[in-house]
């Protein structure tokens, strides 16, 4: 991912998520030196993936395809990508939140080796509140 792809980015969060990543969150996990990835297919971005990695372990922090591209293996080749990433970087762990809601990535995530490790309460915004976050780790 670099600059280019932000519009193309942006808009597939925008429409992923009703409390979407600013474009300043792009640019500063790209400025800091995080491990930024678009998928790109003839020419247009499917879906994109940030993850941040230190001490030993690693947090992916966004991973998302855009709607009309979804439950063709965009998201495993993605997630794949940032597991084989994290192994290359050193790390003994990978970490990722996930909304109890969304069943396609919670099966995902546990077809590739993920187990629930803990809950962070009211971690994401909804229309009428707050949700959970489901805190998965995988051992690398």
């Amino acid at each position: 991912m670099d600059e280019r792809d932000l519009a193309a980015v942006m808009a597939i969060e925008s429409r992923a998520y009703e409390f979407a990543w600013t474009e300043i969150n792009f640019r500063d996990c790209m400025r800091s030196g995080y491990y930024c990835r678009v998928l790109e297919a003839e020419g247009q971005i499917l879906g994109y993936a940030v993850m941040s990695a230190g001490a030993g372990e690693a947090h992916i922090l966004n991973l998302c395809v855009r709607l009309e591209s979804r439950s063709r293996g965009y998201g495993r080749l993605l997630l794949t990508d940032m597991i084989d990433h994290a192994r290359q970087l050193g790390a003994d762990m990978l970490f990722l939140e996930v909304r109890p809601s969304n069943e396609p990535a919670r099966w995902l995530y546990e077809q590739l080796g993920f187990n629930e490790v803990g809950l962070r309460k009211n971690y994401y915004p909804t229309r009428t509140g707050r949700e959970d976050a489901l805190i998965l780790a995988r051992q690398l």
